[in-house]
């Protein structure tokens, strides 16, 4: 717990703030923490259980309640797992371990393992989307579809030459680095909104950022990716290349699709529509919702 967060005061802060913020998920859900290598990993399901299943990876500094907007659609459709990543601000496991081996890969075959699924597609955004990748193209049997938004490990830019300093600078500083790389928040609202905001305030408080970078993506693992391949990116993401993170997908992954989102920075905005569509393709769309009340 100590590599994770500054203090036991401060992650127990951030585990109060997001149990309560989880009470407000907006569908019916089964929470569970399932056994793996790396220690135990929470995982919110949502959906019929017979549905076609879709796991999502949030991106670093962050929890499955990011999926909160989109569960909503996506639930309609598929049994959708909401994974809080290992070493995170979540529930799971405080585990870190490197991103350079097949460590993450081997903790998602445990995941699945104990979900009992046997290939899924797999939605992920920063750095879940550089798990998503790693995975997929370590396993692209287990994978049916891919959704990379923002996803690390293709063209990164080293933002700690920045972004370390600024850190350092107390909430002042901690403000800037979020402003810039996902934009100014909107002044919040609603009661939700503001219990968002304290609750991503005592993550970036309480928490040690990750320092490792993950490797970069070869064109030839790239080439591996049989799967379909739905790239998401923003035009002003200061954390990446976005412009050849598309020219690496478009002229290696052999069923590639990549958006340049306009006016965007590493947070796209609302994307559930672009990306349900894409996973009812791969699904063939073929899966009819169930009638009401039924699980």
């Amino acid at each position: 717990m100590a590599g994770v967060y500054k203090s036991k005061t401060a992650a127990q802060q951030v585990h109060d703030q997001y149990r309560r913020y989880l009470d407000r998920w907006p569908v019916p859900s089964e929470q569970r923490l399932v056994p793996t290598r790396e220690g135990e990993t929470f995982v919110i399901a949502s959906g019929p259980r017979h549905a076609p299943p879709v796991l999502l990876l949030h991106g670093t500094m962050a929890t499955a309640a990011m999926w909160m907007r989109e569960i909503v659609t996506w639930a309609e459709h598929f049994r959708v797992h909401a994974l809080d990543i290992i070493g995170d601000a979540g529930l799971s496991a405080p585990s870190r371990p490197s991103l350079a081996n097949a460590a993450h890969a081997l903790w998602l075959e445990d995941v699945l393992a104990e979900l009992e699924i046997q290939k899924t597609c797999v939605v992920g955004q920063s750095l879940g989307g550089w798990l998503a990748l790693d995975f997929a193209m370590r396993r692209p049997d287990r994978v049916a579809g891919l959704v990379l938004m923002t996803p690390g490990g293709i063209a990164d830019r080293n933002i700690l030459v920045w972004a370390l300093p600024l850190l350092l600078l107390g909430p002042w500083g901690v403000r800037k680095v979020r402003e810039r790389i996902v934009g100014r928040f909107p002044a919040a609202v609603s009661e939700e909104a503001r219990e968002f905001l304290r609750f991503t305030d005592a993550i970036y408080k309480g928490m040690r950022p990750r320092t490792e970078r993950p490797p970069t993506a070869t064109d030839a693992q790239l080439a591996a990716l049989t799967m379909p391949v739905l790239t998401l990116l923003g035009e002003f993401d200061v954390t990446m290349d976005s412009y050849r993170i598309k020219d690496r997908v478009e002229n290696n992954v052999p069923a590639a699709e990549v958006r340049i989102i306009p006016g965007a920075r590493h947070y796209l905005g609302d994307q559930v529509g672009t990306i349900l569509d894409f996973l009812l393709r791969v699904n063939g769309e073929s899966y009819t919702a169930p009638a009401e009340g039924e699980a």
